[in-house]
């Protein structure tokens, strides 16, 4: 009776306890027990929904349950396993409540996107002055070698280590960036020739047992990516699909449909699926438009964008403003029941004879901040802090732009904690 009276208290009370705790053996490595463990544990063997056998002893039960490690399952053990399993049953990224917008970033993983820290999640977040949401990189399927691979040990440092989701972008390119791309087209991927790879691929992500955020094909409107219809049908119409469509747009979003379907078949039910467009087609002609490569509303989850200032010396100067203005037309026809909007990558160079980069990021907050022209249609920012090709697109390029990024991010509405529903 006493471990009923705590349970009950527990239900009344969890929420005051503890954090979220990922259940079974997640990539983590935590022996957390299931469900059927734990009230087999208070209540004994064979109470369960599924009763384990042989049934757990006394030694398991504190190996299991003993969260805080003080050598007895107490009330606090009880209140952390409770929010964790109901955690547990939610697997995807919703948007934030009440108009607060997520907090996140690229926090400097290096020129190919993918050295991955806990070391650099801090020291991104110790400039910031506020912690993100979600670590934003790339999972490079470089060939030969070691071709499509679930990011296991980014993915580990960012959630197990950092305590942050993982946003993993799958990137199907060569190190040489050819265009196209010799093995990676996207009719390959409808044809199943990498269906091997995604499935182990897909099976890893599922035994990783936390919340996932994954997008495919990074601002597939941009004809500087080997994905991008430019290179996979261009402006033809009649040597794939429907005659009515145009081929290179159409080969992508059946690329992508063909990988989520093949992870549902697989039941792999922990990742968020992004849409990610830049805010400018490049180049801007009827072959080469944003929802023309949308899967469709049954697939993506969130719609992402890219929104870049100037990023090279001898630019003309565009506001951050500027580029959802020309844009946000386009941006919000992408999906019909408006799936939630999250700008994925924005910056500016920081380079005063082409314009003022603190004014650039102040306008940037100001713009989707409440009281803004995007208040509350955009859910999240994530911002690209990084040098690439001399381009010191970082917060801490200049005094004045770091002051800048601190003071806009302050804003109560940016928030780092994610909410996840099932």
């Amino acid at each position: 009776m006493i471990y009923k009276y705590r349970l009950a208290l527990v239900i009344t009370v969890c929420a005051a306890f503890g954090a979220p705790v990922a259940l079974g053996e997640d990539i983590c490595g935590s022996l957390q027990g299931d469900y059927v463990a734990f009230f087999e544990c208070l209540f004994g063997p064979g109470v369960g929904p599924a009763p384990l056998d042989p049934p757990p002893t006394a030694a398991d039960c504190l190996e299991a349950l003993d969260y805080d490690l003080d050598g007895d399952v107490d009330l606090h053990d009880f209140a952390v396993f409770q929010r964790g399993y109901a955690d547990a049953q939610r697997r995807k990224l919703a948007p934030p409540p009440n108009g607060q917008i997520y907090h996140a970033a690229f926090p400097d993983f290096g020129g190919w996107e993918d050295e991955v820290s806990i070391e650099r999640i801090e020291a991104f977040e110790t400039l910031a002055g506020k912690p993100i949401a979600w670590a934003y990189f790339s999972n490079n399927w470089w060939r030969p070698s070691p071709g499509i691979q679930f990011p296991a040990v980014a993915v580990e440092a960012i959630y197990c280590e950092a305590g942050r989701l993982p946003f993993i972008r799958m990137m199907p390119r060569n190190e040489l960036e050819l265009l196209p791309d010799p093995d990676y087209t996207m009719q390959a991927f409808i044809d199943g020739t990498f269906d091997a790879e995604l499935t182990q691929w897909a099976l890893e992500a599922k035994a990783a047992d936390i919340p996932l955020v994954v997008e495919f094909g990074t601002e597939c409107n941009g004809s500087w990516f080997p994905w991008n219809a430019r290179w996979n049908g261009w402006y033809h119409t009649t040597q794939y699909g429907d005659p009515g469509e145009y081929d290179g747009m159409e080969r992508f979003r059946d690329a992508y449909r063909h990988i989520i379907d093949l992870f549902r078949s697989l039941e792999v039910d922990n990742i968020t699926w992004v849409f990610h467009v830049d805010a400018y087609n490049d180049p801007d002609t009827a072959w080469n438009q944003m929802a023309g490569y949308y899967p469709g509303d049954d697939y993506i989850d969130w719609i992402g964008v890219s929104a870049y200032g100037p990023q090279e010396p001898g630019e003309g100067w565009w506001w951050f403003s500027d580029v959802l203005n020309d844009s946000w037309s386009e941006i919000t026809s992408i999906s019909a029941e408006g799936k939630p909007i999250a700008i994925l990558e924005w910056g500016v160079i920081d380079y005063p004879e082409v314009g003022p980069k603190a004014d650039w990021i102040t306008d940037g907050f100001q713009s989707v901040l409440p009281g803004g022209a995007y208040h509350p249609q955009i859910k999240a920012m994530s911002y690209w802090h990084e040098n690439f090709d001399g381009t010191n697109l970082r917060i801490d390029s200049s005094p004045e732009a770091l002051a800048a990024y601190q003071s806009g991010v302050s804003n109560p509405a940016l928030i780092s904690q994610p909410t996840l529903s099932d």
